[in-house]
């Protein structure tokens, strides 16, 4: 409570004479939480971001937001900002994700017809994004970082939510099975990277509300300088939604075909740019889910556990696909026998 009057006498200074009522926005997986400003005389609602600061930096944010915003993607305006509380006040890009619109889509022609405009306009501020790439401004998604993703795979997934004791040999081939995908990953060209570019993290914005095109980007503090291919990954193999493969590659080709045109730095053949899009895929499934474990078992947070079995699904689904992710596929068989997996339709 003393922190939410904290955050409350702090818009009383910065909006004074503005009589306004908040209202929990989101939360997300880290200390951050976001409230909706909402003003007596109408005018437009705001966001206020509450990064306690012994928890959270919000100069991150700030810095990856600016560079983003040169680029021409649409992120929230700073409109006021106390870096010493860790309060930040921002525009509404509105309250529904593109999650939420593509959830209510029909599964039919129009509702795929429908994704697919949504995804080409991710698609759009993505590549501007990686446009705008340069080195040295954005932290390196260097070797070291992604193999501590990967080791979240073993420490929280394996041990602690599956309670499994990994044998000696087992061990062994999860170090080879991380450095063949490390070798892959490492031999991408980089760019800038949000890193959890999907479908809660990009907004649905209506042309009538004023707001600018679609999507708008948001929690994108996390971001590094790392492979191109990162972001499609978050994008289309999304933990909480699910696409028939088909249309994720059409989707793929029409990027990797634009992308060529625009000069960024992605492989001259379309069979190798899919290769580093699933082994990048890889790195990121073993990371999701031992982040999921740990939100779980470390932070009491349940609500990403129902997203467990997509993630594996991905997994399991990219190991069948090339022989040298063999190993990994009779490790994942040991944990979750595929009989008890859950099935998708298409």
């Amino acid at each position: 409570m003393h922190r939410l009057e904290q955050l409350k006498s702090w818009l009383a200074a910065t909006l004074p004479g503005q009589p306004c009522e908040l209202a929990p926005a989101s939360a997300d997986a880290s200390f951050r939480r976001y409230f909706r400003v909402r003003f007596a005389d109408g005018s437009p609602s705001r966001i206020v971001m509450d990064a306690p600061p012994d928890k959270e930096d919000v100069r991150p944010w700030l810095q990856v937001g600016e560079h983003f915003r040169a680029a021409g993607a649409h992120v929230p305006e700073v409109l006021a900002q106390d870096l010493a509380q860790g309060f930040l006040l921002l525009s509404d890009l509105g309250s529904t994700t593109y999650l939420a619109a593509l959830q209510t889509e029909d599964a039919g022609a129009h509702g795929l017809q429908r994704a697919a405009h949504l995804y080409a306009d991710a698609l759009g501020a993505l590549a501007a994004i990686q446009c705008a790439s340069r080195p040295g401004v954005l932290p390196e998604y260097d070797r070291g970082l992604l193999l501590r993703e990967m080791q979240l795979f073993p420490e929280w997934y394996v041990a602690c939510h599956k309670g499994v004791a990994l044998t000696d040999a087992e061990t062994a081939m999860l170090d080879a099975a991380f450095e063949r995908i490390l070798a892959v990953n490492l031999a991408e060209p980089q760019v800038f990277v949000h890193r959890d570019f999907h479908s809660r993290n990009l907004m649905l914005l209506e042309p009538g509300e004023g707001r600018g095109a679609n999507p708008g980007v948001i929690d994108f503090q996390d971001a590094v300088y790392g492979p191109i291919s990162y972001d499609l990954v978050s994008l289309f193999k999304d933990a909480y939604i699910r696409w028939d493969e088909a249309f994720v590659l059409d989707l793929l080709i029409r990027y990797w075909e634009a992308a060529k045109k625009l000069g960024l730095p992605v492989r001259a053949e379309f069979a190798d740019f899919h290769r580093d899009f699933e082994w990048m895929g890889v790195q990121r499934h073993l990371k999701v889910l031992g982040i999921f474990a740990r939100l779980y078992h470390r932070d009491g947070k349940d609500g990403y556990l129902a997203d467990m079995p997509l993630v594996m699904d991905y997994l399991r689904r990219a190991c069948k696909r090339w022989r040298d992710l063999g190993p990994l596929l009779k490790l994942l068989d040991r944990l979750e026998p595929e009989d008890v997996q859950v099935g998708y339709t298409f």
